[in-house]
């Protein structure tokens, strides 16, 4: 244990972004759940980070503006095409998903295959960098993040029908994918609605955010405390954050 790695210079930073990930990551992931569609933000997430990786392997500088519009774009088209599939063949939308998920895992592995960073690279978007978040990211990813909340909580989302949720979802992980990586992304989503199954509405939402900072805050602590791999520190500390507020759970 080392007291003397708390340098908040770096942890705010982190902490922020995982409130900005928690403020739409949470509420899609109850939706998520009620839809019966749980592997959709691994999906998604792999997508964006397709584009990424077919960005970069065009020469395009890395967090540029070319990379983001690759992300984003590559994550629409996954969303689109995930709508149409939900119209033409919902009941075998759970596994069409699990084939876009390993479709986008293998074609990224093979745009690395002859790229020497290739494994460091895939290690960063699967386990993300959240202590290495600055301020212009931190900018970036409040704007897209308050757009989103503001569009889920005005109806707009609603509006649009089934792409209106696979949209706003394209959007949300592809904002949040390179700062927190797909594992951390997967888990902001499926387990805080999991940790507050039994409460219904905006209890609900609360709850998940108050389990999601919970679980940031502590990930965040023991990764500094011990030097550990913050990405999936975090990630456990959320599955422990959701198996301690289980009792507490309202009881039908």
């Amino acid at each position: 244990m080392n007291a003397g790695s708390l340098d908040l210079g770096i942890l705010w930073p982190a902490f922020a972004a995982g409130l900005l990930v928690l403020a739409t990551h949470v509420p899609l992931g109850m939706q998520v759940l009620e839809r019966g569609i749980v592997f959709i933000d691994l999906a998604i997430a792999q997508i964006a980070a397709l584009g990424v990786i077919a960005a970069d392997a065009l020469g395009f500088p890395e967090h540029g503006i070319a990379v983001q519009a690759a992300a984003v774009c590559a994550a629409l088209l996954g969303a689109a095409l995930l709508t149409w599939s939900e119209r033409r063949a919902a009941r075998y939308q759970e596994a069409l998903i699990g084939v876009l998920f390993v479709l986008a895992a293998c074609l990224g592995i093979l745009l690395l295959a002859h790229n020497p960073h290739g494994g460091e690279h895939l290690q960063e978007l699967l386990a993300g960098q959240i202590l290495w978040v600055g301020v212009p990211q931190l900018a970036a990813l409040g704007a897209v993040t308050a757009l989103l909340v503001i569009a889920m909580a005005v109806g707009w989302t609603r509006r649009l029908g089934r792409f209106g949720f696979y949209g706003a979802f394209a959007v949300a992980v592809t904002a949040s994918v390179q700062l927190v990586g797909v594992y951390l992304v997967f888990t902001s989503l499926i387990v805080p609605a999991l940790g507050t199954l039994g409460w219904s509405g905006r209890r609900r939402v609360l709850a998940g955010l108050a389990l999601g900072v919970a679980g940031y805050a502590m990930g965040l602590l023991l990764s500094a405390l011990f030097d550990l791999p913050s990405g999936p520190t975090i990630v456990c500390a959320l599955v422990v954050a959701a198996v301690v507020a289980a009792p507490f759970r309202p009881r039908a």
